[in-house]
């Protein structure tokens, strides 16, 4: 089934009255993978029996031998002084939804940074009642996501000053604009969408680069003016290099060579290299186009691999490019890594074709033992795969500009997992196996053009919405979160993983072979199984000392701390409700020893957010968190409010709680009161 463009999803019974932010979450439910390749549900039914479940859960075979399988968490209970033997030490909080955010006892959580905030020194004070497209250029962004941090330029460590590299995915017109929306069905209405509150959208997209220093108070502030201070949309010139560079394939009018891109859209996760440039992930970049293909068009069959044109916003009204009709081509030169210098406020970004075009969600590196550096993505939609990218060349600790072209040669792989617990790396190589002229592959620029395709003929495993895919550095492990997948029927269900409908993911950990994150194969273990272990209907697996309020729905963004440790964000969507009940939050999770499989609550977002941008300064003593979409997912489930939201009534006004300012998107940081490293 191919994905819903927007007004198709939006006339389907089931999605009556969704926003058009409520229907971007909807758009990743359907699938667009018609392959018959097994599912990651196949695998786990497979792989996972009781005892084997057990095994990848606990550590100790003596742990193994007297936990059931499905257990019900430990009473509710205060977990203030930490578990025995546990890595992480605070006063866990309760589940919950609310106008506010809230975090541990001890920690204190400010805002650094919010949507509209001036960037520089001519920079106009965000007005609501009075955006305009030029402002938002010279103002922070909208829909805050990954956040990098980058050394300030004269230090060697983020302990004290940094360069914050910030995505912002995409827009909420019916909370952004007054009077775009019908109240009583949340809608946005295309002809009121003016071409100056479109230039405001275009604007708002992209990435922030920002100074941010700590004071002697101990707290991160960003300075207005920084030297170094940058904004990045969908008009700034990039562009486009390794192998699909100049293809015919992605030529347009405007740009005849096929090198020269204006701008990014959709910027979700991201990563930092060994050499401190920003890595920002193009996601899901089908949905800014619209109008339709030419009959025959050479793009019929990838862009609907795709999902392309998703139609949820009416810039193709106003700006050919993203009218099929006009520019075909246009929706190829999207999709990609995009790699940004953050010292060089006047460097060009550089679309590197090499790492593939999926909708990409994150691509964290490692450098593996040999000097090749190693870069993890996943394709975040329903029945997608996971990938990893292996440069041919090595790393240069000491020659910076040796490594800034690292991106551009090396391997692209697409995994298979077997059921036995072992997996493999399919490399997308041109002329290998089937990526041949006869399966429509007459060169390397559409093998990565059509990265998604490849994986299909290569026969990758369908995953169950594959998003942050995490290396940690210290253990050598990497992490998958697989947010959910309620697409999955009975037929693929055994009564070992009786996880049809799955509204809650889970949690894999990848352990390459010989700890070579080079390697072509790999094994796998179960991490966690989301859901609610109190009712075995959902079938979820954590440790047994996982408090009521410790488990988590639809694991997203991931981060490991300096420590080695694992956090893990939540994005369930406008199924909050049914996927926890709770609001989107932050969990440490003990991935060793005999807590292995224990989370604990640590942070929770207002209502109608997400959390998207933990990551930590050098000395863990600081955390970013990005709060994304306030107010706006799901606030018609939220008892207090029951509605749509719109720019006059929405469920929470944070985090400034004025009642002519809208919600809006903000970066936190999370601070220790005694200036302790965060969590424990």
């Amino acid at each position: 089934m191919s994905q819903k463009d927007y007004a198709t999803l939006a006339a389907l019974p089931e999605n009556a009255g969704l926003t058009l932010g409520e229907l971007y979450e909807r758009s990743e439910d359907i699938p667009s993978n018609p392959t018959a390749n097994p599912t990651m549900g196949d695998i786990l039914n497979a792989r996972l029996g009781r005892r084997a479940a057990l095994r990848g859960m606990l550590a100790t075979a003596a742990a193994a031998a007297v936990v059931p399988p499905f257990a019900a968490p430990a009473r509710a209970q205060s977990v203030a002084a930490g578990l025995p033997g546990a890595r992480f030490v605070f006063d866990e909080i309760a589940h919950g939804v609310d106008e506010r955010h809230h975090v541990s006892p001890g920690y204190d959580a400010d805002i650094v940074i919010r949507w509209g905030d001036p960037l520089f020194a001519d920079s106009p004070a965000f007005d609501p009642e009075r955006q305009t497209g030029a402002a938002q250029a010279r103002q922070f962004g909208y829909n805050c996501d990954y956040v990098g941090l980058a050394p300030m330029p004269g230090a060697t460590d983020t302990a004290r000053a940094a360069l914050m590299c910030v995505n912002h995915e995409y827009t909420s017109p019916e909370i952004m604009f007054r009077g775009v929306s019908n109240p009583a069905t949340g809608r946005v209405d295309a002809t009121k969408m003016t071409k100056d509150m479109v230039d405001v959208e275009m604007a708002a997209h992209g990435t922030t680069i920002v100074e941010i220093v700590k004071g002697a108070n101990g707290k991160w502030t960003y300075v207005r003016g920084g030297r170094h201070n940058r904004r990045i949309d969908i008009n700034t010139p990039m562009r486009v290099s390794g192998p699909a560079a100049g293809h015919d394939r992605l030529k347009t009018s405007a740009d005849p060579t096929g090198r020269a891109v204006s701008g990014t859209i959709n910027n979700c996760a991201g990563g930092m290299t060994p050499w401190g440039t920003y890595l920002t992930a193009e996601e899901n970049f089908h949905g800014y186009f619209g109008g339709r293909l030419a009959e025959g068009s050479r793009e019929t069959v990838n862009h609907r691999r795709y999902g392309v044109p998703g139609g949820w916003y009416n810039w193709a009204s106003y700006y050919d490019r993203f009218d099929l009709a006009k520019e075909p081509n246009e929706p190829n030169r999207h999709g990609w890594i995009v790699e940004i210098d953050p010292y060089d406020p006047n460097s060009t970004p550089i679309k590197r074709t090499a790492m593939g075009r999926f909708k990409h969600e994150g691509a964290e590196t490692i450098v593996a033992r040999d000097g090749r550096v190693v870069a993890y993505s996943g394709d975040d939609e329903r029945f997608e795969y996971a990938f990893k990218f292996v440069t041919a060349g090595r790393y240069n600790a000491q020659d910076r500009r040796a490594n800034m072209n690292l991106l551009d040669e090396g391997t692209l792989y697409v995994a298979k997992f077997n059921a036995d617990g072992s997996g493999e790396w399919l490399p997308l190589v041109h002329g290998q196996g089937p990526l041949t002229a006869a399966n429509g592959f007459a060169s390397q620029a559409d093998v990565l053009i059509e990265a998604r395709r490849a994986g299909d003929v290569l026969g990758a495993t369908k995953m169950d919405r594959p998003e942050d895919f995490e290396p940690n550095k210290r253990t050598g492990k990497v992490y998958l979160a697989l947010t959910n997948n309620n697409q999955r029927t009975a037929a693929q269900v055994e009564a070992s993983n009786p996880r049809a409908e799955n509204n809650w993911g889970h949690l894999i950990e990848v352990t390459e072979t010989g700890d070579d994150h080079t390697a072509t194969t790999f094994r796998w273990e179960m991490l966690v199984r989301c859901g609610n272990p109190a009712n075995p209907a959902q079938q979820a697996l954590y440790n047994p000392a996982t408090t009521a309020n410790g488990w988590f729905a639809c694991p997203d963004n991931m981060a490991i701390d300096p420590q080695g440790r694992l956090w893990v964000g939540t994005d369930q969507g406008t199924a909050w409700r049914a996927a926890s009940g709770t609001a989107d939050g932050i969990y440490a999770l003990e991935t060793e020893g005999a807590l292995r499989g224990t989370s604990r609550m640590f942070f929770r977002v207002p209502v109608g957010a997400e959390i998207c941008g933990m990551n930590f300064t050098s000395d863990g003593r600081a955390m970013t968190v990005a709060v994304q979409h306030p107010a706006t997912d799901g606030a018609r489930d939220y008892a207090p409010f029951g509605r749509h939201p719109t720019f006059d009534d929405m469920p929470t006004r944070w985090p400034d709680f004025q009642a002519n300012m809208p919600a809006r998107p903000s970066v936190v940081i999370i601070t220790k009161r005694d200036g302790g490293v965060i969590g424990g």
